[in-house]
């Protein structure tokens, strides 16, 4: 049986897929090009209107998205200081834009959604996600092969290149999570491999994955489970198994984006790193050159909207001094790294933990 006909069913399966975005429209983009988030500084949201208010908590959640996409957590939201951060992701915003995505219900009327585009800037990102701590994977990143056999009824068949509108959700998964996947070609040579899958032959798959760069393989074997779908999913670096996990969903989208996230897990396990920096813990910390009360409430109101500062202890203060203990979240280098260069104080050189109003 062609591979066509072999996929049939599961593509009808997917038909409740939205369609790529449309055009934009007046006043959405007055460029009049669709606006699309590109690399892992940039992320889209869906909003309900275009108000302030909307917007900012966009913001967040796309910042949110791009944080999960550098640290490779998609729970980084939940990591300390994270959420407050999150409420100044305007802070962070170097442009933005909207779109208006067109989908089909499944009465077939149209549907639209409004997209909020996001782009941040780099450099003030790696500031935040070195000063709370958090995992980096670092970049470039591998783009591994797909190796998937799905029996919707008639039989095992690859999923391959001819078939990518079907495989978009585990693509675009992916993307979210912060890297690619790449499909094999899909011929009569590869088709050949989808007994090797089917028995869990990895070494075999691998052998027929020669031709693709990097040697990282994620393999699937996907097939009807009672009303529902079963994947076994593999993922294999340079030959090594790094993970194995069975995904049972009753949605073919969930049950295929689900190999997106065995990937990226593996991945980051094993090539993610944490900044260095002390450990968590009470420090103390020295203000000078205050010369009066807003002063002082200057730099109050500094540490208390730093995120790596989880509890202020003021200890004494005598003259243009002033005396804290903070308890911080990823030690000094973490605390200097918040502070920026348009911080009220700057760091004495030379003397860690003291700081002189700028």
């Amino acid at each position: 049986m062609p591979v066509r006909r072999g996929l049939t069913l599961f593509l009808a399966l997917l038909l409740c897929l939205p369609f790529a975005p449309a055009a934009a429209q007046d006043g959405l983009r007055t460029e009049g090009e669709v606006a699309a988030a590109q690399g892992l500084y940039a992320a889209e949201v869906q909003v309900g209107s275009q108000a302030d208010s909307a917007r900012a908590a966009g913001f967040a959640r796309a910042l949110a998205q791009v944080l999960s996409k550098l640290s490779g957590d998609p729970a980084v939201a939940n990591r300390p200081g994270v959420a407050q951060e999150l409420r100044n992701a305007d802070a962070y915003v170097e442009s933005y834009d909207y779109r208006q995505d067109q989908s089909t219900s499944p009465g077939g009327a149209p549907t639209f959604r409004t997209m909020l585009v996001v782009r941040f800037h780099p450099e003030l990102v790696d500031g935040l996600v070195s000063a709370l701590g958090l995992p980096v994977w670092a970049q470039p990143r591998p783009k591994p092969v797909v190796w998937l056999a799905i029996d919707d009824g008639s039989g095992p068949r690859l999923l391959g290149t001819g078939q990518v509108n079907a495989a978009r959700p585990l693509l675009e998964r992916a993307v979210e999570r912060g890297y690619r996947l790449g499909l094999p070609s899909g011929g009569a040579a590869e088709q050949a491999v989808v007994g090797a899958i089917w028995r869990g032959d990895t070494a075999a798959v691998a052998r027929a994955s020669a031709r693709y760069s990097p040697p990282m393989q994620l393999i699937g074997k996907m097939h009807r489970s009672g009303n529902g779908w079963a994947t076994d999913w593999t993922f294999v670096d340079a030959g090594r198994v790094l993970a194995t996990r069975t995904v049972n969903e009753s949605d073919p989208r969930r049950a295929l984006s689900s190999g997106a996230d065995v990937a990226a897990d593996a991945l980051i396990q094993r090539y993610a790193k944490v900044p260095v920096s002390e450990p968590a813990g009470t420090y103390r910390v020295v203000v000078t050159g205050l010369h009066g009360a807003e002063d002082y409430l200057q730099v109050s109101a500094l540490l208390q909207r730093l995120p790596v500062v989880r509890r202020i202890a003021p200890v004494r203060a005598s003259g243009d001094r002033v005396e804290f203990d903070l308890d911080l979240l990823t030690g000094l280098s973490g605390f200097d790294r918040m502070l920026g260069q348009n911080a009220p104080v700057e760091p004495v050189e030379g003397v860690p933990g003291e700081y002189r109003i700028r």
